[in-house]
């Protein structure tokens, strides 16, 4: 089968490569649709960073040139032998929540599989969806509505990772929030805040096309991100208060100290993007404030609940994509697109395309 492969930072390669094998235990994918995630072009253009090239990833063993992808849905063709068939059975159209889960970790014994260690996940630590087939463990696959397209189950990773850090931010129905971000995940952020009953949402972006489709989505402001005092027009869309909780989802010293400024006293900021350099912070300022900051590290125990929130259209996440692919042309069309092209927001790869 043919596979987009990672040997190195700007070295993906789309070669022929064995169809997997399953044990016991396992499911095996034919892969419909796979999505070009922000982690995907960290480790396309800085990499490797969390790939196992030289030392095997502990889990399972897994090192080398690694097929990326894990936003991704499909058709299960496999069941392995120790599965319950009336569980996930040959024919059913799944989604994948592609995080390992260690079995002896402190943090999956307490439910919180997201923080066990060592981190890791298919299309990284283990062979991905850019392919047309792909093996995940058990308890990661799960069943998608035959109303679901494949292309909205490509996005039902993504948006968990949104829905996660809105439900943890404790943002409530009439609240007011800023995101500070238009990519992807700032996007389907922006809706999972419409879904909570937000009442005032506020984007922040540098870039024209990402801010017209946060309006397209029902943004009730957008703000150029070069703009001057961007947190004192915040504070004064909001009455003078700031907002309630301020997401980041870009990740940069200048969305940091923005959005904590634009916060009312007592608000809660969350920070959603991995930022690549250390930030500074006034701590007294957040002690005077009664400031709350929160990391928020992907998503656990939430892939139903987003996946209903799709079926039932109050997240419409295939409005954030831009463009369908060929495998093909990933690098091109693909992880170059969206490194140079900033009207260019979430790509599907179609696995199915000649």
């Amino acid at each position: 089968m043919k596979a987009a492969r990672y040997y190195g930072a700007k070295d993906l390669r789309v070669e022929e490569t064995p169809i997997p094998s399953i044990n016991k235990k396992q499911i095996k994918i034919e892969v419909k649709y796979c999505g070009i995630c922000g982690s995907d072009l960290h480790e396309y253009c800085s990499g490797p960073i969390v790939i196992p090239i030289n030392k095997p990833y502990p889990l399972t063993g897994h090192c080398g040139c690694t097929t990326m992808g894990h936003e991704f849905s499909g058709v299960v063709v496999q069941v392995g032998d120790d599965l319950n068939p009336d569980n996930i059975k040959i024919g059913d159209r799944v989604v994948v929540e592609p995080m390992f889960r260690n079995p002896n970790s402190f943090f999956t014994k307490r439910g919180e599989f997201n923080l066990s260690e060592p981190g890791g996940g298919l299309g990284v630590t283990g062979n991905g969806g850019f392919a047309k087939y792909v093996v995940a463990e058990d308890y990661m696959v799960h069943k998608i509505p035959d109303s679901m397209t494949f292309e909205q189950g490509a996005l039902v990773e993504p948006a968990a990772v949104a829905v996660y850090a809105v439900k943890n931010s404790g943002l409530q129905l009439g609240e007011t929030c800023v995101i500070f971000g238009a990519g992807p995940i700032g996007l389907l952020c922006l809706q999972a805040a419409k879904a909570v009953g937000a009442a005032r949402t506020i984007v922040v972006d540098i870039a024209e096309k990402r801010l017209e489709k946060a309006r397209e989505l029902g943004a009730t402001l957008v703000i150029d991100g070069k703009e001057e005092n961007i947190a004192q027009k915040i504070k004064s869309y909001t009455d003078g208060l700031g907002v309630n909780v301020y997401f980041d989802a870009a990740g940069v010293q200048s969305t940091f100290t923005t959005g904590i400024a634009s916060l009312r006293k007592g608000g809660k900021a969350v920070l959603v993007a991995v930022f690549e350099k250390p930030v500074t912070l006034n701590a007294t300022e957040l002690v005077f404030r009664q400031i709350t900051i929160q990391g928020t590290l992907g998503y656990r125990h939430i892939f139903p609940e987003v996946i209903r929130l799709i079926e039932s259209k109050q997240m419409d996440v295939e409005r954030i994509i831009t463009k369908k692919i060929k495998l093909d042309d990933i690098v091109k069309d693909g992880f170059e697109a969206l490194l140079s092209n900033p009207s260019e927001i979430k790509i599907l790869i179609d696995i199915d395309a000649n």
